[in-house]
């Protein structure tokens, strides 16, 4: 029975669901020609062609489609069984990835990430700055901080409180345009949203604001670039309270009822008996809980 090299099965995974050696190489922290080595051994391993140009990038043969499947078992059966490791570990000691929203891992987790390096000296800490929901299921990150509660059983969350949201603006863009006194007067004024999400034209929606994407003057999905634009006078936006005012943006319609996001911190089962994970799952806790308001 032929024995396959377990490195030749991620390349292959990564090109299947990415469509391309480029994209695969970056999502693997490999190379382009690397990933390409690793599928064309694995071809000859299996005397089969896995992969087909398309117009729109690599496609699946129907003996990639059949190995596709397969591999994805492996992966899931590799990273239950890492699960399982870690959670026999005892010391305080090496890696443990955190993946957080854009807005947060930026301005909130740099302040709590140094006091827990600072306590415990052993650790390194990798910080995933992504909007998009990384899967611990497959170990893509061992704690996450969500807005959203995972429904996965085999994941532990705590909620750590409600981030509250307001609309604010700089000063200078108000001492330009003028402070709106009612929220139907916001039409007059430059509006800052988002670019592919409709979180924020829901939001006022639900607020008895009707807008659609156009109109917003400016659109950006990058929480990041969004909280750069409210602090240059771009516009007015959305923000969480405590980060907008940390930045001297001035809040608008105080008394406005806006629904607060929930923060979640979640881990995998598995991980509860690894002490490394343990500490720092109860350390952001403790950390962001005076964060959250």
């Amino acid at each position: 029975m032929q024995e396959f090299d377990w490195t030749l099965i991620q390349s292959f995974l990564a090109v299947a669901e990415k469509g391309s050696f480029t994209a695969a190489a970056r999502t693997s922290n490999s190379s382009q020609p690397t990933i390409g080595r690793h599928i064309q051994q694995l071809q000859e391993q299996l005397g089969s062609v896995l992969f087909q140009r398309g117009e729109k990038g690599y496609v699946l043969t129907q003996t990639g489609l059949d190995l596709f499947e397969h591999a994805k078992a492996m992966r899931a059966s590799a990273a239950r069984i890492s699960l399982v490791a870690e959670g026999q570990a005892e010391d305080v000691a090496g890696t443990v990835r955190i993946t957080a929203s854009e807005i947060i891992a930026t301005f909130v987790m740099p302040v709590v990430l140094a006091k827990l390096i600072a306590a415990e000296p052993l650790l390194q800490i990798e910080l995933v700055a992504t909007n998009s929901t990384e899967n611990l299921l497959l170990r893509e990150a061992d704690i996450a901080v969500r807005m959203v509660r995972p429904d996965q059983q085999s994941l532990f969350s705590r909620k750590l409180g409600d981030i509250s949201l307001g609309m604010f603006a700089a000063t200078s863009y108000l001492r330009q345009r003028g402070i709106p006194e009612t929220f139907e007067a916001l039409k007059q004024h430059t509006l800052l949203g988002y670019d592919r999400s409709d979180l924020l034209i829901n939001g006022m929606l639900e607020l008895g604001f009707t807008v659609d994407r156009n109109s917003f003057a400016f659109r950006a999905d990058n929480q990041v670039v969004y909280m750069e634009a409210l602090k240059a006078g771009m516009g007015i936006g959305a923000s969480q309270v405590s980060l907008a005012e940390q930045a001297g943006l001035v809040r608008l319609f105080p008394d406005m009822p806006i629904e607060p996001l929930p923060v979640w911190l979640t881990a995998h089962n598995e991980l509860r008996t690894s002490a490394r994970v343990r500490r720092v799952f109860d350390f952001l806790a403790n950390e962001l809980i005076p964060q959250l308001r």
